[in-house]
């Protein structure tokens, strides 16, 4: 298994973005200097042994040494040693809308980044539960397998958006059935949807799959996100439109997620600030009962930051021998 320790330090790479747009500005910058001093190609023949493409190769040398001082930063870590361990718990699947609506930000910063900051603090809470996640629109798709590593459910977390699904809609139905078919076959109990939506263009079917998924021994957890006035739905620099021009509006369908809850032997929560929320249905998974299980996890781990260090010290060192002349190296 391949993980790193202090996958936080990832988002420093962010930075390339920035220093690669510097440096294209101050490309044209260079080349509008030269050409100040007359034609292009004269002044190059001037100063023939400058080169041309030195620099850009030092760039590229500097910029992938900054990637894997990142890395090593981060530490990537290699497991070694598997043990089977017991555990106490209960299996929870996590369902995420993800269609446009949860883009509305009639709830600070979005819907999604809102039920995301939620789910973040949930694992937060997590001890001996398997978490599985779930992402839907217009389909479902299993976005994470139940799994007791805490750490790679929370960078699964990050990568959802509401682009991983081109189909729009609110599909409940199907992400319903998905999750049933995801619980572990046989059992009976100790198993806990939770769907986090808006509720907004639901496509039906729900009943059906929550009734089945209840005769399983799921219970059906909801989780509304958003405001009974609603708020528009960012599409490019506007909003999005009806036929006649008019802003759209979307609204939470709460009664709707009361309905699915009450019908999945669960309970309907409005997400506020989240940690009553989450207190809140922590309660009501403790009174689902626990199962032991055991989990074939990565008790050893290997660090490789040296590696990646190595590799930085290495392109550091060619990129210093590199000249701006042509075909020279410094010794």
């Amino acid at each position: 298994m391949f993980r790193f320790e202090h996958i936080e330090y990832l988002w420093l790479l962010a930075a390339l973005l920035p220093l690669t747009l510097l440096f294209i500005f101050f490309q044209r910058w260079r080349k509008k200097g030269l050409q100040a001093f007359g034609k292009l190609n004269l002044v190059t023949q001037l100063i023939p042994d400058l080169s041309n493409s030195s620099h850009i190769v030092k760039f590229i040398l500097l910029s992938l040494a900054y990637v894997f001082i990142v890395l090593g930063f981060a530490n990537p870590q290699i497991g070694t040693k598997q043990e089977k361990i017991k555990r106490q718990g209960i299996d929870v699947i996590i369902a995420i809308d993800v269609s446009n609506s949860m883009l509305s930000e009639d709830v600070k910063p979005n819907r999604l980044l809102r039920a995301k900051n939620f789910v973040s603090n949930f694992i937060s809470e997590l001890h001996n539960d398997r978490l599985g996640m779930i992402v839907f629109a217009g389909r479902a798709y299993l976005q994470m397998p139940l799994t007791v590593d805490y750490s790679a459910s929370r960078m699964y977390l990050k990568t959802i958006n509401t682009n991983l699904i081109p189909t729009q809609g609110t599909n409940i139905a199907e992400a319903v059935e998905l999750a049933r078919k995801s619980f572990v076959e046989g059992d009976t109990k100790y198993k806990a949807l939770v769907i986090i939506t808006d509720g907004e263009d639901n496509e039906g079917g729900v009943d059906e799959a929550v009734a089945q998924a209840v005769k399983e021994g799921v219970k059906v957890f909801t989780i509304g996100v958003g405001t009974d006035n609603g708020g528009p739905i960012p599409q490019g620099n506007d909003y999005k439109r009806d036929e006649s021009g008019n802003i759209v509006l979307s609204k939470m369908n709460k009664e709707m997620m009361r309905d699915i809850a009450a019908k999945g032997k669960g309970k309907f929560f409005q997400l506020g600030s989240g940690k009553d929320e989450i207190d809140a249905i922590f309660k009501e998974l403790g009174r689902i009962g626990t199962k032991e299980f055991e989990e074939m996890v990565f008790t050893d781990f290997d660090d490789q930051f040296q590696w990646c260090l190595a590799i930085a010290f290495v392109l550091l060192l060619i990129e210093w021998w590199i000249s701006e002349r042509k075909f020279r190296f410094k010794f």
